[in-house]
């Protein structure tokens, strides 16, 4: 299991960060997800098997842009 770490583009409100963590968690492997909007930031706990895409596309749907993602 390892932390991803993504910088997102385009949230206004807490319900914004609310709909992207809702989206990162329907990804099969997601553990965890928490969404910071003051912070820009969204953190999760994945398995290995979760590629970049997987969560690129999460923020996508919700729709917003993950700008960035690095790995603990």
């Amino acid at each position: 299991m390892k932390k991803a770490k993504i910088e997102i583009v385009g949230m206004h409100c807490a319900s914004c960060a609310s709909n992207i963590e809702r989206s990162l968690k329907k990804i099969a492997g997601v553990k965890s997800a928490n969404v910071s909007l003051l912070l820009r930031k969204g953190t999760a706990e994945i398995d290995d098997n979760v590629s970049e895409e997987d969560l690129k596309k999460a923020v996508k749907r919700a729709g917003y842009n993950a700008k960035s993602i690095t790995y603990e």
